[in-house]
C-alpha cells in the first residue's frame, strides 16, 4: 500500500496519548492536542529529558514500562523514536481506568450540589478534627448525578487518611480538557483534590472500592487523594 499520500496528523491530533515531536535542542517541533493539556503540569525539559533517558541507542524506537504522574495524568509506557539526528519524538500512553465490576445506574442517581455534600461532610470531619483545612471550590459547578450515600462514606474515608495531618488544602473545581466514556457518551470531569504534608494508607484498598462503585477515578499520591468524578446531569 502506498501511504505517501495519506495524511497522519489528523490521527495523532485525535490520539488521547500525548505526543510531542522535539528538536536535538529540546525545542518542540510539534505536539498533538493532549499534549498541551499536558504541558500545563509538566515542563518541557522533564519530558525531554526523559525522551532523552529512554532513546534506544540506535535509528528507530523503544518503548518502556514505567510509571509516570502529572497531577491527575497518569502513565504505564512511553514510546521514544527517531530517525535522524535532528529530531526525537516522544508518546506517552495513558494508564487505564479501572471497568467497574457492576453497572452504574444513571436513572437512579439523585441531582446534588457536589458543594454542599462536600461542605456537609467537611463539616462532620471537623467535629473530631481541629486541624486547619481550607476549601476551595467552583460555586458555578452545575448539579450532577451521584450516589449521595457511597460519595459521603467515600469522603469520610478520604479525610480520615488526613486527620493527623497539621493541615488540610481541599479543592473542587471543573477538569478542562478530560473526559470519561459512560454508556458510550463523553461526560466531562469534576475533580476533588485533598492534600496535606503526608497521609496514612491503611484504608486506601476501602478508598479504590468505593471510589470504583461510583465509576470514580482514584489517584493516590504520599501526600494526596485525587478524585476525578464523572459530571453525569
Amino acid at each position: 500500500m502506498n501511504t505517501t499520500s495519506i495524511n497522519f496528523k489528523s490521527f495523532v491530533e485525535w490520539d488521547n496519548s500525548p505526543f510531542i515531536l522535539f528538536s536535538n535542542q529540546g525545542k518542540i517541533i510539534y505536539l498533538n492536542n493532549a499534549s498541551e493539556i499536558l504541558f500545563g503540569y509538566v515542563s518541557k525539559q522533564e519530558l525531554y529529558d526523559i525522551a532523552l533517558s529512554y532513546a534506544p541507542k540506535f535509528f528507530g524506537y523503544k518503548t518502556t514500562t514505567l510509571s509516570l504522574a502529572y497531577d491527575s495524568f497518569l502513565f504505564y509506557a512511553i514510546t521514544v523514536g527517531y530517525e535522524n539526528e535532528t529530531e526525537i519524538s516522544l508518546r506517552l500512553y495513558n494508564t487505564p481506568r479501572l471497568k467497574p465490576k457492576h453497572k452504574l445506574e444513571t436513572k437512579k442517581l439523585i441531582l446534588t450540589d457536589i458543594n454542599i455534600l462536600l461542605e456537609a461532610n467537611i463539616a462532620l470531619f471537623r467535629t473530631k478534627n481541629t486541624n486547619p483545612l481550607k476549601l476551595l471550590t467552583d460555586q458555578d459547578l452545575p448539579h450532577l448525578k451521584i450516589d449521595q450515600n457511597n460519595f459521603s462514606k467515600l469522603l469520610r474515608k478520604a479525610f480520615n487518611a488526613f486527620k493527623s495531618s497539621d493541615s488540610m488544602d481541599v479543592s473542587l473545581k471543573f477538569l478542562i480538557g478530560k473526559h470519561v466514556i459512560i454508556e458510550e457518551k463523553k461526560i466531562a470531569i469534576v475533580q476533588l483534590v485533598i492534600q496535606a504534608n503526608g497521609r496514612y494508607n491503611d484504608a486506601d484498598d476501602e478508598i479504590q472500592v468505593l471510589a470504583t462503585q461510583s465509576q470514580i477515578k482514584l489517584i493516590l499520591k504520599e501526600n494526596a487523594i485525587y478524585l476525578e468524578i464523572p459530571l453525569l446531569v
